[in-house]
């Protein structure tokens, strides 16, 4: 909890505030592997690496919309330090390191079909977010942010559960 707590503390130490805030949420996979097992393993920190990329990905393209208060209010950020359009295109490659990251997990679990499609629709709706979200219109961030990003964590959710259920 204190770590979540200290994540608007960084915006004021830090430009790599939204890789701060996606290591918080991504130790939760570990946490509660090490709460139901005991011990740490390379499963559950990769999940948690996926959850800071997709996290770090998304609080990116909500960050765009801050651009302008940020800088004059000296308030620090990927985007305020690269700009909106590099900070696109930093999403772009840290949400595909996201799937990717997802993939590796499912593979290190011996997953199935339904796991690796959760992981196609989930690579499918970031690109659309991406495709939604122009440095010179942010008009639709918060479809991307909120829409897009809540179907994903429920659809990844089912597919993941249906594997598990189904496949196991």
């Amino acid at each position: 909890m204190a770590i979540i707590l200290g994540y608007s503390l960084t915006k004021r130490v830090t430009h790599y505030t939204q890789f701060y805030l996606g290591f918080a949420l991504g130790c939760a996979p570990m946490a509660a592997w090490i709460a139901m097992t005991g011990k740490l393993a390379v499963f559950p920190a990769v999940l948690g690496l996926a959850v800071l990329f997709w996290v770090a990905g998304f609080d990116i393209i909500y960050a765009t919309q801050d651009y302008e208060f940020d800088c004059r209010h000296k308030i620090k950020s990927l985007v305020v330090k690269y700009g909106i359009r590099r900070s696109l295109m930093m999403s772009r490659v840290i949400h595909v390191l996201a799937v990717i990251s997802f993939v590796l997990a499912g593979a290190l679990q011996g997953r199935h079909l339904f796991y690796y499609l959760g992981c196609l629709l989930t690579a499918s709706l970031l690109a659309y977010e991406h495709s939604i979200i122009k440095p010179y219109d942010l008009s639709r961030v918060n479809l991307a942010f909120f829409t897009l990003n809540g179907y994903v964590s429920l659809l990844f959710f089912v597919f993941v559960l249906l594997d598990v259920i189904l496949l196991a």
